[in-house]
């Protein structure tokens, strides 16, 4: 059943607009009711709605301005409009933002039920041209993985209106997904169809195949076409793309296989950056040996709970010294072996916690990461925890440490220094300053600041909340503040870390 929302400011039209009709027979079932379009909003994040029959003039936040909000979560939900004859110019204005239709009031019961049977039809329509459009990617998906026969690649050639020209080249388009909306993908791909010569099919969720079809183009030109339209496309919709050329081919035949080589080359997004356009011949000269790590200084760094140094050295490991001429298979390996070398402290030292991934998890997290400022930052992130857990598994401490430490755990979130925690413990502060980071390795501050982070890490990794609102949780009354301080904690910015494979 189609899931419906009302809001209406009067009580008694609200509950009248619920009983005058029989849902279930229509197919629908009312699981909201609201009384202003901010109440409506909360109820739709809580659980989404096919059909919003709404009042305009409302408290708070009007139909109008819900509908806006609304379509910027979720395109193809129906608005049923409700409005008085004095409301004629917003129910034109609510026309032109695509709702079903308006409802003048007093509400005719056999209009509203007509307008809600044209909609559920509408919507069953557009659930059956997704089912289509699904079956189409996957067919398409078959062939280009070689998994259907020769005799059918004339099939896929009509479809794109192809046919024997010399030389075609494939290239597949990844592009960053981060607050790409599904309208800006329509808009990219009907831009590089008004080019006669290329051909598009959308590869679900974040990439294109496009296919050069000009068979005067050489390597070097398709290369240089290729780069041309990348350029046009980020400067002219501001997303980050990055592609990958296979060779060419004369036969569509042997798309699937152009295609392959094409998606081979998504792995040097991890080396080059988005922004790149690179061909498979570009990367059979990459050097294969191995990336060197020097693993006995990494793991001395954590060992000696030396969090700064450490951080300095996959600095200098990830981003200074792994070179553009090196190969993704080396980068990989030697992410691999860093990975084993984590694991193989957490086991020595028998450090637990739930903040950790297991070996799998972590090997996981780099083979699908998009850059190699994804996989730094996974390992960052896992090495801070590693430093956090043996500081805390040390009994060590003294007592006035150690309730330092109870208090920040508890209390971060408040207006914390060190000179007002001497004053309690009736101490020293300098001389509590100089005990606390010789205990722990940290200054206070440090300490602080690496809580807040973590509480925020795990917020933005496990939540579906707002940055701005997770910055607020952990302690952060500025948020740009917030994004300097855990930028240098962890060395991505907050909305980074979020985009990355669910790490």
């Amino acid at each position: 059943m189609k899931k419906v929302m009302i809001v209406e400011d009067e009580e008694l039209i609200l509950q009248g607009i619920r009983n005058i009709l029989d849902w279930d027979s229509l197919g629908l079932q009312v699981v909201h009711m609201a009384h202003d379009g901010a109440e409506a909003l909360k109820m739709w994040d809580e659980e989404p709605v096919h059909i919003v029959v709404t009042d305009i003039s409302m408290p708070e936040m009007d139909g109008l301005e819900l509908l806006r909000r609304i379509r910027e979560k979720e395109e193809q939900v129906r608005f049923i409009i409700l409005t008085g004859y004095d409301e004629f110019d917003y129910a034109r204005e609510a026309i032109r933002l695509e709702v079903e239709n308006y409802i003048l009031k007093p509400i005719d019961e056999e209009e509203l039920e007509r307008q809600l049977r044209e909609t559920v039809q509408k919507l069953e329509a557009m659930d059956k041209k997704k089912i289509q459009y699904i079956d189409e990617k996957a067919q398409w998906m078959h062939f280009l993985n070689g998994k259907s026969g020769q005799e059918d690649s004339g099939k896929f050639a009509g479809m794109l209106g192809l046919e024997e020209c010399g030389n075609y080249y494939a290239a597949v388009m990844k592009w960053n997904m981060d607050g790409l909306k599904e309208k800006k993908i329509t808009d990219v791909i009907l831009e590089l169809k008004k080019d006669s010569s290329m051909r598009v099919v959308h590869l679900p969720p974040d990439s294109l195949l496009l296919i050069l079809a000009d068979g005067h183009a050489d390597e070097a030109q398709a290369l240089e076409y290729f780069a041309e339209m990348q350029n046009q496309i980020e400067s002219s919709f501001e997303v980050l793309t990055f592609i990958g050329m296979g060779p060419a081919f004369k036969s569509f035949a042997q798309l699937s296989k152009a295609y392959q080589a094409a998606r081979k080359l998504q792995k040097y997004l991890l080396i080059e950056g988005y922004g790149s356009c690179i061909s498979q011949s570009q990367t059979e000269s990459r050097k294969t040996e191995s990336i060197r790590m020097d693993g006995d200084r990494l793991r001395k760094l954590i060992l000696k709970k030396e969090q700064e140094q450490a951080m300095d050295y996959m600095e200098d490991l990830f981003i200074n010294n792994i070179r553009k001429d090196a190969s993704a298979g080396a980068l990989y390996q030697m992410a691999v072996k860093m990975a084993v070398l984590l694991e193989d402290i957490k086991k020595e030292y028998k450090l637990e916690s739930g903040r950790f991934h297991d070996l799998t998890e972590l090997i996981e997290t780099i083979f699908s990461a998009d850059d190699i400022h994804g996989i730094k930052a996974a390992f960052v992130s896992e090495i801070i925890e590693i430093i956090s857990c043996m500081h805390g598994e040390d009994s060590q401490y003294t007592p006035v440490v150690r309730q330092i430490i109870a208090e920040v755990q508890r209390n971060y979130k408040e207006d914390m220094n060190l000179k007002t925690l001497a004053y309690k413990y009736h101490m020293n502060a300098s001389y509590l300053g100089q005990i606390f980071q010789k205990e722990t390795g940290y200054s206070f501050a440090q300490y602080l600041s690496n809580t807040k982070n973590s509480v925020a890490k795990d917020l933005i990794l496990n939540t579906n909340m707002k940055i701005n609102d997770i910055a607020k949780q952990a302690g952060y009354v500025d948020t740009s503040y917030f994004y300097r301080k855990f930028k240098q904690c962890y060395g991505v910015s907050p909305a980074s870390m979020r985009e990355m494979k669910k790490y």
